[in-house]
């Protein structure tokens, strides 16, 4: 546990005459570096947790039959719908990773190209999630009340924030790492 006496802060002036304010917690001096390891780390912890909320929601019970039969009708229907948004995006990614790799540069495009997938993939998760979560809330608030409903309602809300919010974190920390340095950090813009 870090504790208020191990924290010391301190403001020193780099070369340039920047302050940078520098903290250091129990001999750990937290830099970019830090970061470069921590966002893809922390990125990954979020998507568990994410995981594991989604794990939540399914184990919650789905209702009658025909509310069954219903929710499968409707995770039909995503599954169609994100399908057929996704074959149309696919053509738009590939034409604007072109044009950014022509107008830019490839490092960009690449960037764009992973920013792209990670909505895709939090597309994929949250429409999953909310699905599941959609048919197990009826049946929570039929049987339980509006306070387990809610419960339901809200983690399956919190699987797609959590993803997007993880991939993201992910993604530009992962870009980060490769482009991290001050020549190249402008093309993390792309993601």
């Amino acid at each position: 546990m870090l504790v208020a006496s191990s924290l010391r802060r301190g403001v020193s002036r780099n070369p340039e005459g920047f302050e940078v304010l520098v903290v250091i917690a129990r001999g750990w001096v937290w830099s970019f570096f830090m970061i470069v390891i921590l966002a893809p780390v922390l990125g990954v912890v979020g998507l568990i947790c994410a995981g594991l909320i989604y794990l939540y929601v399914a184990r919650q019970p789905e209702g009658t039959e025909l509310m069954r039969e219903i929710a499968a009708d409707i995770q039909d229907g995503a599954v169609t719908f994100l399908k057929r948004e996704y074959s149309v995006l696919s053509v738009f990614i590939v034409v604007v990773f072109a044009l950014v790799y022509w107008g830019i540069n490839l490092p960009t495009a690449i960037s764009f190209f992973g920013g792209a997938l990670c909505s895709l993939v939090a597309g994929f998760i949250g429409m999953k999630a909310a699905t599941k979560a959609n048919v197990r809330t009826a049946y929570a608030a039929s049987q339980s009340g509006r306070d387990k409903a809610l419960n339901v309602a809200f983690s399956g809300g919190a699987v797609m924030g959590l993803a997007v919010a993880s991939l993201g974190l992910f993604g530009v920390g992962l870009l980060f790492y490769f482009y991290g340095n001050p020549g190249q950090a402008a093309m993390i813009n792309g993601f």
